[in-house]
């Protein structure tokens, strides 16, 4: 049975409440301090993947869209990671990040070292959204309804427990707090107009947790790696490796 716009959107954010990856382990660690520098400097290479890989999943979403309009709409958010002639963007953020804690940015940059399980996670999101419905493409973004308070956890966090926090390494999570609002709020409401059948708000749905699957196997990759008992697997990330300078990561007690 086909339910509600309201009844669908509670449905949408219980996927969040239940399955975000706010609640993973490793974000816990990170979030109170309790992450190493070299764990810190692990979740900033691999998570650099994710990063570089959004404006071509957005590329591969637009290809696909005949209505102008909602092309206009969708382009900003490649603006927002690659950048502007007046906005620095999300992708050179996070290298300003990667600096902060150490890492060289041309190493973070050429993906080297990036867990194979985080690409074979990101890989099929952005293929995810190729292939799928533009309904299943769009629903699987609404991961940002979810996005706002863990930046914000996030950026307390971390100014709060380590050295390299300052306003400069952590633009990155706070011009989210800015776009985000935004692009969630276009994605929400089309998705709610266009679920119009129960078919197409269980596939909505699906798409919503698939994408927290995509989020959370990238957390539990990081935590196999290098937490507990850390089992880095071959060709990734030594923490000997792509270091710039040596830093001073987590405060000192």
């Amino acid at each position: 049975m086909t339910q509600s716009r309201e009844d669908f959107e509670a449905r949408l954010r219980q996927i969040g409440a239940e399955r975000y990856h706010d609640k993973h382990p490793f974000h816990h660690l990170l979030h109170g301090g309790n992450c190493t520098p070299d764990q810190v400097r692990a979740w900033v290479i691999n998570r650099y993947y994710y990063q570089h890989s959004i404006p071509m999943k957005d590329a591969a979403f637009m290809s696909r869209v005949e209505d102008p309009k909602l092309r206009k709409i969708w382009r900003s958010r490649i603006e927002d990671h690659d950048g502007t002639d007046t906005n620095e963007g999300g992708i050179q953020r996070w290298l300003r990040l990667a600096e902060a804690v150490g890492l060289d940015r041309d190493y973070v940059a050429s993906t080297k070292g990036v867990l194979p399980a985080t690409k074979f996670a990101v890989d099929a999101y952005v293929r995810y959204v190729r292939d799928k419905s533009l309904l299943e493409a769009v629903a699987a973004s609404l991961t940002e309804l979810f996005a706002p308070q863990i930046h914000k956890d996030r950026i307390a966090g971390l100014l709060q427990n380590y050295d390299f926090a300052d306003d400069s390494s952590l633009s990155y999570f706070q011009n989210r707090l800015k776009e985000a609002p935004k692009d969630v709020a276009f994605g929400l409401a089309w998705v709610l107009d266009q679920a119009d059948t129960q078919e197409k708000q269980d596939a909505a749905a699906k798409a919503l947790e698939f994408k927290t699957d995509v989020l959370w196997s990238q957390l539990d990759a990081l935590y196999s790696a290098y937490v507990a008992p850390a089992r880095i697997p071959p060709g990734a990330w030594q923490p000997h490796e792509g270091l710039a300078v040596a830093a001073k990561t987590a405060k000192a007690s």
